[in-house]
């Protein structure tokens, strides 16, 4: 039976203690209440708590230094605070202190209990990825020994401890965001967040509250990212998706190291180092003008290249093996190996999708395949058997072994077009079925 989340409250009001604790244990929480900071530090000093709703005016203290002993504990619980009197500058402070939210009274039952599942739900998650971490310290998440992949692990090892502003270039799926990850972690930032924004995937009138958060007269203050990132790295994953309003506003909070949440007239310092990314070329974006070439010049101040994995493909038998270890270990079974002849169709390939389309593709097959023991070419998606001849991957020594290569890639786009059906194969191709069988033996086409 799972063991229920144990929550103190910490609040002078008796009716919202009452009404707290009948809440949390309807909700099948273990809760408990105290009426002062006294006890509430001596209460997360003798017991495990998994959070603390705290109230910011106590009797016999002030809340927000409760906050602060509390944080400054191994492994605290996590803190909500909940005032009647919300301000940003109290929300501010309360964020920089540690508090996971910031809750108005009169508090709202749903959104107490959301916060709360929210704060609870992170903890779990952090939780784990400490132990992740553990389990695998020292093993580098940049696969590979290509020497463009050694010349950018030597400009990550360079680069990290400045606070240079980093832009990352590369094409989709290269791993740009690995890369930031690696900047922040061998940075003198690396105990502070790691914040991600992607631009490209928040709506265009919520980027601007998602950065800067909210301030406005009559609701409770919501930070944002920008704040949240305070003390280490903000991502600002396609910045080149950014909109020329939130350029502008962007470009102002790097010039003066302070920004004004939206609705607020008082200015939030921060300090976090940026790191942007984008698969654009914000060269023709600024001549179109849809990317601010001052904030280009804000940004890219040390300039990343992350090779796409067509210019490196001696890492993708590595790249295979470390994916097919990892699904393997997440499905609980045995890793299959890969034959050579399987290793080769995959380095052949163009990979258009970059390593996340190689992940992707691993994944597959551990999972149409549960029971293989070794992966071979007849595993593997037909398309990815194709000699890209539009790409000029290949060089012909006559004119038979061109013919050859054309009459292999025409074969395996018919046996795509039929989900690999020999018989419905033959039949579009205008041919006897054991005819396609003896073509697909002499081309070396592996027969599912």
């Amino acid at each position: 039976m799972k063991t229920p989340s144990r929550i103190l409250v910490a609040d002078d009001e008796p009716a919202i203690r009452q009404s707290l604790i009948a809440i949390l244990q309807e909700e099948g929480f273990a809760a408990r209440a105290v009426e002062g900071a006294e006890a509430c530090l001596k209460a997360v000093a003798n017991e495990a708590w998994d959070a603390v709703l705290l109230d910011i005016w106590l009797p016999d203290g002030d809340g927000l230094e409760v906050l602060e002993k509390i944080r400054a504990r191994s492994d605290p619980p996590d803190v909500i605070i909940i005032s009647g009197h919300g301000t940003i500058e109290t929300a501010v402070r309360a964020t920089k202190s540690g508090a996971f939210d910031f809750l108005e009274k009169p508090l709202s039952l749903e959104k107490t209990l959301l916060t709360l599942r929210h704060a609870l739900e992170q903890r779990r998650l952090l939780r784990e990825n400490r132990e992740l971490r553990r389990q695998t310290a020292g093993r580098a998440d940049l696969i590979g020994a290509s020497v463009p992949l050694r010349a950018l692990r030597q400009q990550i090892t360079l680069m990290a401890p400045t606070n240079g502003r980093v832009l990352i270039y590369g094409e989709s799926g290269v791993g740009k965001e690995l890369v930031a990850r690696a900047l922040h972690m061998q940075s003198e930032r690396r105990e502070g967040p790691f914040v991600v924004v992607n631009c490209a995937a928040i709506p265009e009138d919520g980027i601007e509250s998602e950065l800067f958060g909210q301030g406005r007269e009559g609701s409770a203050p919501q930070p944002g990212r920008l704040l949240f990132a305070d003390g280490g790295t903000l991502f600002l994953d396609e910045v080149g998706d950014m909109s020329l309003k939130t350029q502008s506003k962007v470009l102002r909070a790097l010039d003066e190291g302070r920004f004004f949440p939206l609705g607020s007239e008082t200015p939030v310092q921060m300090d976090a180092r940026i790191i942007a990314a984008t698969n654009k070329n914000l060269d023709d974006e600024i001549t179109a003008g849809r990317f601010r070439e001052d904030l280009f010049y804000r940004l890219n101040v040390i300039p990343f290249y992350v090779p796409p994995l067509r210019e490196r493909r001696e890492d993708v038998p590595e790249l295979a093996a470390y994916f097919t270890a990892e699904f393997s270990s997440a499905y609980g079974r045995p890793s299959p190996r890969w034959t050579a002849a399987a290793l080769q169709v995959l380095s052949n390939y163009a990979w258009p999708g970059n390593v996340r389309e190689l992940r992707n593709i691993v994944e597959r097959v551990l999972i149409l395949h549960p029971q293989a023991q070794s992966l071979e070419p007849r595993h593997l998606p037909a398309g990815l058997q194709r000699k890209r001849l539009e790409h000029g991957q290949f060089d012909f020594a006559s004119l038979p072994e061109a013919r050859a290569a054309y009459e292999r890639e025409y074969i395996l786009r018919k046996l795509d077009e039929n989900q690999g059906n020999v018989s419905r194969t033959a039949e579009a191709l205008g041919i006897e079925r054991s005819h396609l069988h003896r073509k697909l033996k002499s081309l070396g086409i592996a027969q599912h």
